[in-house]
């Protein structure tokens, strides 16, 4: 897959200097080969924590939804996940809410392919509803795990 890590710098094509934080190659044809496996892992746990892996009957999406106290994690989703889209902050009926969306071309080729690779550090029932939303909206398939 294309989760092998470079042995440069993120920052320069330079050998990388001890504690420095590897890039991780991105999906072939796009993404960013500038996240790090930090931001790879901390995605898949938010998303097998607090995400939802569904669609709308016509499209796939993920779904993050949390309260807006949270809304530093969504402006780092903002950033490390450009391709996806940030609404709210929704305030209505006592909640307070913000609302990350992941569709169309962007899930289909750049986030789907990178959970995909990293299905096995899901726990069973979320790698189960990511498999099921591939399944039911025809994404994949995808090249070997790691």
């Amino acid at each position: 897959m294309f989760s092998a890590v470079r042995q440069t710098s993120i920052c320069h094509n330079w050998p990388m200097a001890d504690g420095e934080t590897a890039a991780v190659e991105g999906p072939p044809g796009g993404g960013d080969p500038g996240l790090s496996e930090f931001d790879l892992g901390f995605l898949i746990g938010i998303l097998a924590g607090e995400g939802h892996f569904g669609g709308d009957g016509r499209q796939p999406e993920v779904t993050l939804r949390m309260h807006t106290r949270h809304e530093r994690l969504f402006r780092w989703l903002e950033s490390r996940f450009p391709g996806g889209r940030l609404y709210g902050p929704y305030h209505h009926g006592g909640r307070h809410y913000y609302q990350w969306m992941a569709r169309g071309r962007y899930l289909r080729d750049t986030l789907a392919p990178l959970i995909a690779g990293r299905l096995d550090e899901l726990d069973s029932y979320a790698a189960e509803r990511f498999k099921k939303m591939c399944s039911d909206y025809g994404i994949g398939p995808f090249p070997a795990s790691r």
